[in-house]
């Protein structure tokens, strides 16, 4: 039978509690910012169908930011007070309010860029400041709880405020795209430094590692279904207008192929374990994340384009399309294997030539559709540039992360 749901002290979670697991709260709230990945995802593709890419890269890379650093924001808090009273579900549900707010604003936001006049992002920062007071009213209901990490909690409220601020005067100035970019760069800057100063406060705050590994990893998996959804959507599209036809299944193949291997090869790096060993480490793992979240949803949107080009309603060539799809999957390679190299404080040689094979991989699917290799064929190869590197992992290379891991203590 359940407990009641009444008010209750965040005094702090037990960061060595066992078989600490995500909460159905948890999940239901990775879906309300998946649906924001989604709204990002299809307005770069609309953007890339038509060639327009400087416009949809900076719109996708505010919009990924916008929807991933609240979520990184509110994981963190939740890992250290999540006590599941009523005003943690209430605040939780602001800001689940306060996505879908950012959702609705992004077709406007991105419509601005690609015109270049002036940015309109009035519903999307409302959206996000939404959220980021929601954030603040839980920091400071966990500062006033728990007296030994009273400076930590008030340090997180501190420069979300301040960067809140910034965004209200950033919806009422009305700017130019140039003095936009450079006050956003500026807020981005105190919205990232605030955990790195708050963590250096009283031993921060006590967050699980292992809790919030899988916080993490559960977003990524949540986001890579939303490729293949996607991707289906846009495929089923394309089978309504013309029919059935083997570029159809194999750009439908590669695509879920690319999920699948996506999804194995992040499995691949042990956060956990390190990070209960090495709780200092958080910062690069964390952050790096957000360039994952934005890799996968940049798979997502190039798949989508791709389905456009083979229904004949894309802007771009061929060549173009495939590079919406294999920039992302490299980016995404990439930074794992930087993610796997600063948790294990290692540069070994061997991971690194996997690497350079697998972007070579990716090099070929280009070349191949510039050769006159159909599309689907070419995101076949997409998707055995991450294959490649799970085959020599699961052969060989878990050799090399187990002695790492043993080198590294965890």
């Amino acid at each position: 039978m359940s407990l009641p749901h009444r008010l209750a002290r965040m005094s702090g979670r037990d960061p060595a509690e066992q078989h600490r697991a995500s909460t159905p709260l948890e999940l239901l709230f990775d879906l309300t910012f998946v649906v924001g990945f989604s709204a990002v995802s299809s307005q770069a593709a609309l953007l890339l169908e038509h060639g327009h890419w400087p416009a949809a890269v900076t719109g996708f890379g505010l919009g990924v930011f916008a929807i991933s650093w609240p979520w990184v924001n509110y994981a963190w808090l939740a890992s250290a007070y999540d006590n599941d009273d009523v005003f943690f579900r209430i605040a939780t549900l602001v800001e689940m309010i306060g996505v879908l707010v950012i959702a609705l604003g992004l077709p406007p936001f991105f419509r601005s860029i690609d015109e270049g006049r002036h940015v309109d992002n009035g519903i999307m920062v409302s959206g996000y400041v939404i959220m980021r007071v929601a954030a603040v009213a839980l920091w400071l209901r966990a500062a006033r709880h728990d007296p030994g990490h009273r400076r930590a909690c008030l340090a997180y409220a501190v420069t979300i405020s301040v960067a809140q601020i910034g965004w209200v005067l950033l919806i009422l100035a009305s700017l130019p795209i140039g003095a936009t970019a450079w006050i956003i760069a500026a807020l981005t800057g105190v919205e990232l430094a605030g955990p790195i100063l708050a963590e250096r406060k009283e031993g921060g705050t006590p967050w699980h590692p292992h809790h919030i590994a899988e916080r993490y990893s559960l977003l990524v998996i949540i986001t890579l279904g939303e490729v293949i959804l996607g991707t289906v959507l846009a495929i089923s599209a394309v089978v309504d207008r013309s029919g059935w036809s083997a570029e159809v299944v194999l750009v439908a193949s590669g695509g879920t192929a690319l999920a699948f291997a996506m999804w194995w090869l992040y499995f691949t790096v042990p956060a956990g374990r390190v990070l209960a060993r090495h709780r200092r480490r958080t910062f690069g793992w964390s952050y790096g994340h957000i360039i994952v979240f934005a890799a996968v949803v940049g798979t997502g949107a190039g798949l989508h384009a791709a389905a456009e080009y083979i229904s004949g309603e894309s802007h771009i060539a061929a060549t173009a399309t495939v590079l919406t799809v294999a920039i992302p999957v490299f980016l995404f390679e990439l930074t794992l294997m930087m993610i796997y190299s600063f948790l294990l404080r290692t540069a070994d040689r061997h991971h690194i030539w996997v690497f350079t094979a697998a972007g070579l991989v990716l090099a070929c699917a280009v070349v191949a559709v510039g050769l006159g290799a159909s599309l689907g064929a070419a995101l076949l190869i997409v998707a055995a540039s991450p294959a490649l590197i799970i085959v020599e992992y699961e052969a060989v290379g878990y050799r090399h992360a187990e002695q790492a891991l043993k080198q590294a203590g965890a």
